[in-house]
């Protein structure tokens, strides 16, 4: 038997500058249109966060932002501006400390530099947040999409994040729709018929990746890329990222351990 062979194809879909407030469905059916392309069952949307943010007016002039005492502190600690060291404070669910250029933190659930404000794809002097809810601003534009196109879609609202020790940006999901974003392969075998206990197949954060090679991270105006032929699982509904406890992540689990264990040497 002939092993079966999944073919993948992706379309860079290019849009004219998104400004705030702009209807981002509209935008990308006249995208489309310009670029010949109809989208059909089973496609997948990945759309830059920060278009997203831009159309849903999550746009902020740093002229209008006073920075507190802390934000001026750790601005100047980490190299940023305080302005936006102030924005970060404010977006945030907790920070944890940082590098030159970059403050780490969790917003949202997510592991990101600076909350995941985004300053290279916005108008000078302004930054873009994050979209207030990338779960359900995936919702809306797939529903919109489908209602479109008579289809069932996909829609993910991407970002792209590092990897601890290695260089470079790789993709990662904030929210998805019409599709499960983490599946479960524990139970599978491996091709010598060992089953996996642990795999999780990162679905959605793999498309965002491979989106990213063609979005690019400059001046391209390629906010979308349509996803046609991946192995995803379609479901009429705008699942949660599944995420785990700080406790149960590999890399943080240890690093709290290890603060745990410097603690303790120095009560002694």
């Amino acid at each position: 038997m002939s092993p079966e062979i999944t073919s993948i194809q992706m379309f860079g879909i290019k849009t004219p500058i998104i400004k705030a407030g702009d209807d981002l469905v509209q935008v990308l059916e006249a995208s489309l249109q310009a670029a010949g392309i109809v989208p059909v069952n089973g496609d997948i949307f990945v759309l830059a966060e920060s278009a997203v943010g831009t159309a849903e007016n999550r746009i902020v002039d740093l002229a209008g932002i006073r920075p507190g005492e802390r934000a001026l502190s750790l601005g100047e600690k980490y190299g940023i501006d305080p302005r936006e060291m102030e924005l970060v404070l404010q977006e945030c669910d907790e920070l944890f400390g940082g590098v030159f250029g970059a403050a780490l933190t969790i917003t949202k659930g997510v592991l990101s530099p600076n909350a995941g404000i985004d300053a290279s794809n916005a108008p000078e002097g302004h930054v873009v947040l994050l979209p207030k809810d990338p779960r359900k601003s995936s919702e809306s534009i797939r529903k919109g999409l489908e209602q479109r196109y008579s289809c069932r879609l996909g829609v993910i609202i991407g970002d792209s994040r590092t990897q601890p020790l290695r260089l470079g940006c790789t993709g990662i999901a904030l929210g998805v729709s019409g599709f499960v974003p983490v599946e479960d392969a524990r139970g599978t075998n491996d091709i010598y018929g060992k089953p996996l206990r642990i795999t999780y197949k990162a679905v959605a954060d793999n498309l965002v990746s491979a989106a990213e090679l063609i979005m690019g991270e400059a001046g391209e105006t390629v906010p979308c890329v349509l996803i046609r032929g991946a192995p995803v699982k379609m479901v009429d509904e705008s699942p949660e990222m599944p995420t785990i406890s700080m406790e149960g992540c590999m890399y943080f689990g240890n690093i709290i351990k290890s603060r745990k264990g410097d603690r303790e040497k120095g009560n002694q």
